[in-house]
């Protein structure tokens, strides 16, 4: 066992941390890694102590602090490096493929035609979503998407109700999604404000479902702007039916 010095080291509060990965990628030493759900310091001698990854937690789950670690070993660190380069198939930083940041209208080429009962060629419908991750606690504050955008902030259900969901209410859109009566709302709201704060939005479209417990997501979403300072962005409210119809 290497001997301990005291130095400076980035301490992880695993009851704020919800597992998000979003401070993984800021770790240039590759030293943070999320296992079992949260965020974790794989080992000591990886962490320089400059806490480049503080600013990307949204839940200020992680802090520098001052104690004995092993130093930190830079020789050690490149070899890590390499060895997570010459993984066959590595995963996104966060270690979940489904929240690695993706803008999707890139790869259109993906769609082929469908035949139709008759036999003729038909196009498939082109699908109107810009980007990945959607669901609003795996969506990075600083995602390429929410800058200079028109938003869209839709309940869980709405997409399954909705029948032109794609054509009416996403069309030239980002989108947020998420449940405000499953989901932890407290984080949803820490997440909105700092999008807010962050990005300049044009516009939010909040859709819901006409259920008394989706409409939680109009006072999530309104909190939220207020907080940021931002209530002077424009929102249009539609509410789906759950019989699918458009309610307003």
């Amino acid at each position: 066992m290497m001997a301990k010095v005291l130095r400076k080291i980035i301490k992880i509060n695993e009851e704020k941390c919800d597992g998000c990965g979003l401070c993984i990628p800021s770790c240039a030493e590759g030293a943070l890694q999320v296992i079992g759900g949260k965020a974790r310091l794989i080992n000591e001698r990886f962490c320089d102590g400059l806490g480049n990854c503080l600013g990307e937690c949204p839940r200020g789950a992680i802090e520098i602090i001052e104690r004995e670690a092993e130093q930190f070993d830079e020789e050690a660190v490149k070899e890590h490096l390499q060895t997570l380069q010459q993984d066959e198939a590595p995963l996104p930083a966060c270690g979940c493929a489904g929240s690695a940041e993706q803008n999707l209208k890139e790869d259109l080429n993906r769609l082929q035609p469908q035949n139709s009962a008759g036999g003729k060629e038909v196009a498939a419908p082109e699908p109107e979503l810009s980007h990945w991750p959607i669901q609003l606690h795996l969506v990075n504050p600083q995602a390429r998407f929410l800058r200079d955008c028109d938003l869209l902030i839709a309940a869980d259900c709405v997409p399954f109700a909705f029948a032109d969901f794609h054509r009416k209410l996403l069309k030239g859109k980002s989108l947020l999604i998420g449940c405000p009566k499953l989901d932890d709302t407290g984080a949803y709201h820490d997440r909105l404000v700092e999008i807010f704060k962050q990005n300049r939005i044009n516009s939010i479209t909040l859709a819901h479902m006409e259920v008394g417990c989706c409409f939680g997501l109009r006072r999530l979403v309104h909190a939220a702007l207020k907080e940021a300072g931002r209530e002077e962005i424009p929102v249009t409210e539609v509410v789906i039916g759950v019989d699918g119809t458009l309610r307003q």
